[in-house]
């Protein structure tokens, strides 16, 4: 089962300099609300950001978590 500090921790390795708060919706570690901003989104479409995190989680979009909530950002 996820837990957010590990998605929270998984995401700060490939955005060092974001602010993220992860929040799990069902209590079940499968189901997750991720909020985002990071300078690293400067300059990319919404479809572009929210493909940067799936490529970030890499293997657990497939095996761990089961629906992602995404609000990203881009950090001035």
């Amino acid at each position: 089962m996820m837990n957010a500090t590990q998605i929270e921790q998984r995401l700060l390795e490939a955005f060092p300099d974001a602010k993220i708060k992860a929040t799990d919706m069902t209590g079940g570690g499968d189901h997750w609300q991720v909020t985002i901003q990071t300078g690293a989104f400067k300059g990319l479409s919404l479809v572009e950001q929210h493909q940067a995190v799936y490529k970030a989680l890499g293997s657990w979009m497939r095996r761990e978590i089961h629906a992602l909530a995404l609000t990203t950002k881009a950090l001035d």
